[in-house]
């Protein structure tokens, strides 16, 4: 019941102003994940280092940290939900698509697919809803952060 409790306090202090339902995506990932970061999302991976295991391979459970951009100056975090293959995966994350025009929503099972040269995750196209379809960026990744 505690436990309960202190996540939904933190999904609270997650509601941007004026946003009565949005989320955003490091508590959830927290959520979604068990891997214990606060801050940020572009603080993640170096928070993680010597916490928990990174690497560049998706896992099913781990975090996938995206590294900031102009348009995504704090850069983002999704938990991988499933492998499909070796150069794509779904997570599940919030606050990345505008859904009937509001962010802060909740994605669960979307589509993303490594781009990346060399094929080693380093870059990456994610679904965005209100195409129906892979979006038209390509973001880079500083990796994935493992719980275990």
């Amino acid at each position: 019941m505690v436990r309960m409790l202190l996540c939904a306090f933190a999904l609270l202090l997650s509601i941007a102003p004026g946003q009565a339902n949005a989320l955003q995506c490091v508590p959830y990932a927290r959520e979604t994940s068990g891997i214990n970061i606060h801050g940020n999302a572009l603080t993640w991976w170096g928070q993680a280092a010597g916490r928990y295991a990174r690497g560049n391979s998706p896992q099913v459970g781990a975090v996938m940290a995206f590294r900031p951009t102009r348009a995504m100056p704090i850069g983002h975090v999704a938990t991988v939900s499933q492998i499909l293959s070796d150069r794509e995966v779904l997570v599940n994350h919030a606050n990345w698509s505008r859904i009937n025009g509001r962010r802060g929503q909740i994605e669960r099972n979307v589509r993303v697919i490594d781009v990346s040269d060399a094929g080693d995750w380093s870059k990456v196209r994610v679904w965005y809803a209100p195409l129906r379809d892979l979006g038209t960026s390509s973001y880079p990744l500083y990796g994935f952060i493992y719980k275990d």
